[in-house]
């Protein structure tokens, strides 16, 4: 799996897990944000920690970290597939 196909099935996940249920909208910016850090973050509570940051940012509403790791766990098993396939 390339990288662009590992960066389309990241933001696809980050697409459905939409933290603040919201209807038709799209977190184009922060998913970016999670993708950029998914590149150099392989520790479930370190990428965690940063996605609930970069939404936090955006929203100003807090996520609670359970809720962060479980999707940075889905993400983390994206990447390894896409390294294990190359």
């Amino acid at each position: 799996m390339e990288n662009i196909e590992m960066n389309r099935k990241a933001i696809l996940t980050l697409e459905a897990w939409n933290p603040f249920n919201m209807k038709d909208f799209r977190y184009d910016t922060e998913a970016a944000d999670v993708v950029a850090a998914l590149q150099y973050i392989d520790d479930p509570s370190e990428m965690g920690k940063k996605i609930q940051h970069i939404y936090e940012q955006s929203f100003e509403q807090w996520i609670p970290i359970e809720k962060c790791v479980e999707i940075s766990y889905k993400l983390l098993a994206i990447k390894f597939e896409a390294k294990c396939i190359v």
